[in-house]
């Protein structure tokens, strides 16, 4: 792993070089995006079912073949060993559960002279989540992506997961079961994101697009964005560890693997004000590494984007936390609690020993759909929140919409929108004259 100390010069140029990750598609991606988008658009199912049969090595005659009845995925549901269908299900009524704590409702008031103020919230009507397919298939993003989308109250909740080679994921489907997704297709790539964006004969147009995928189905995420919604652009897995020193070097060397196995790309980082330390965790990662599944997966990504870093003390610590601004952040020390309100930036934090973060992706409850790259400086979980939505409510009363005239024809003048102006004024009452405008605003805007 990169070593990298505080006390060194060049400490915070390193630091930037360890965390850039530049998420942009190349040139030859997206022009492979532009065409397959361009052609859904056209070309509708004839598109998806000649894009689904190239890019996934099916034979598919039409979209009834990339079609899953509701049945199947009860079928699957049913058909799973005991000790699969059990852990589904409690992992999805977890996430059910904590996810109904976000629902927001619907609020107003009124003012003394009978105007009222509010906000309505309501639902999307249709939402699309995609999911990733084949050998390495993730049963728990569409719970983390259909829950929270049905706790809010949408409708119709349409899920594309492509079968490469034809290969389908039992658990993947009953997972769709559970979280009570209305229509799948067994189609992916940037041809499942057109669809959804566009729609097609067969695949209906969603109000926004979520869940993860490879680049091609990044950056025709990105290229629909205002044609629909979208949930985030993701970067590469993260885990930033700050430990005291005192929990079981084992421990903090296989949950810096959870982030490493996902791919060459993701990093994970070990920050510690101890240097024999992390001299001991480095010697168990050494040693744990030839021991995993994955362990040329996550080699590479610990060689080329791991890192261990000597800090002075905590609050040089809890002011790295901020600037790196991780996905997944564990707190492994005797009182994170203490600690969290000084935390301003993270995905999701993990408080003490016993929270790996292994329990956030599957079952702890919270969303495991997270800012990546630093964007949790401005960016929060997947939750029921994005798929509702919110619009103003006013209502005047012909006293209240007379006060209120009086303030909007001064500020509409001194902006010189007469109009606007004009339109305020005609609900005065007679005995009511503009107010004067505050700081004496004249001119134009």
């Amino acid at each position: 792993m990169n070593r990298l100390d505080s006390r060194d010069a060049g400490f915070s140029a390193d630091l930037d070089r360890l965390l850039a990750w530049e998420g942009v598609s190349d040139a030859a991606v997206q022009r492979t995006v532009d065409e397959v988008i361009t052609r859904v658009r056209s070309e509708g199912d004839a598109a998806v079912v000649d894009y689904s049969n190239r890019f996934d090595h099916l034979q598919a005659a039409g979209m009834a073949a990339l079609t899953v009845p509701r049945e199947r995925l009860q079928q699957a549901y049913e058909q799973l060993p005991g000790r699969e269908r059990d852990a589904l299900a409690a992992a999805a009524e977890r996430v059910r559960r904590y996810h109904a704590h976000q629902r927001q409702e619907s609020w107003q008031y009124t003012e003394a002279d009978g105007t009222l103020l509010g906000q309505q919230v309501t639902p999307l009507d249709r939402v699309g989540i995609y999911v990733p397919g084949g050998k390495a298939s993730y049963p728990s993003s569409v719970l983390m992506n259909a829950i929270p989308a049905k706790v809010a109250g949408v409708p119709e909740v349409i899920m594309c997961v492509p079968t490469p080679g034809g290969e389908v994921n039992e658990l993947v489907l009953a997972a769709a079961w559970l979280a009570d997704v209305d229509r799948v297709f067994t189609i992916g790539g940037a041809q499942a994101v057109a669809a959804l964006a566009y729609g097609t004969e067969s695949v209906p147009r969603v109000d926004k697009i979520v869940g993860p995928g490879n680049i091609y189905v990044a950056t025709a995420k990105r290229q629909v964005f205002g044609q629909v919604g979208i949930d985030m652009i993701a970067g590469p897995s993260e885990i930033l560890i700050y430990c005291d020193g005192l929990t079981d070097p084992d421990w903090i060397a296989m949950d810096l693997f959870s982030q490493a196995e996902h791919d060459e790309q993701a990093q994970s980082i070990l920050i510690a004000s101890d240097a024999a330390y992390l001299d001991a965790v480095q010697a168990r990662v050494d040693a744990l590494l030839p021991t995993l599944e994955r362990a040329d997966i996550a080699g590479v990504s610990i060689r080329e984007r791991g890192a261990l870093i000597l800090v002075r003390d905590e609050d040089e610590a809890v002011e790295l936390i901020n600037r790196i601004a991780p996905e997944h952040l564990e707190l492994s020390v005797a009182e994170p609690l203490a600690l969290l309100p000084r935390v301003r930036h993270a995905g999701a934090i993990f408080l003490g020993r016993h929270t790996p973060e292994a329990l956030g992706d599957y079952c702890a409850g919270p969303n495991h759909v997270l800012p990546t790259s630093g964007t949790a400086r401005f960016s929060s979980p997947l939750g029921v929140y994005d798929f509702q939505k919110r619009s103003s409510l006013i209502g005047c009363s012909p006293a209240g919409a007379s006060t209120l005239a009086g303030i909007a024809s001064v500020l509409a003048r001194g902006e010189g929108l007469t109009a606007h102006a004009r339109s305020a004024e005609l609900r005065l009452l007679p005995d009511d004259e503009p107010a004067p405008a505050a700081g004496g605003v004249e001119g134009g805007a």
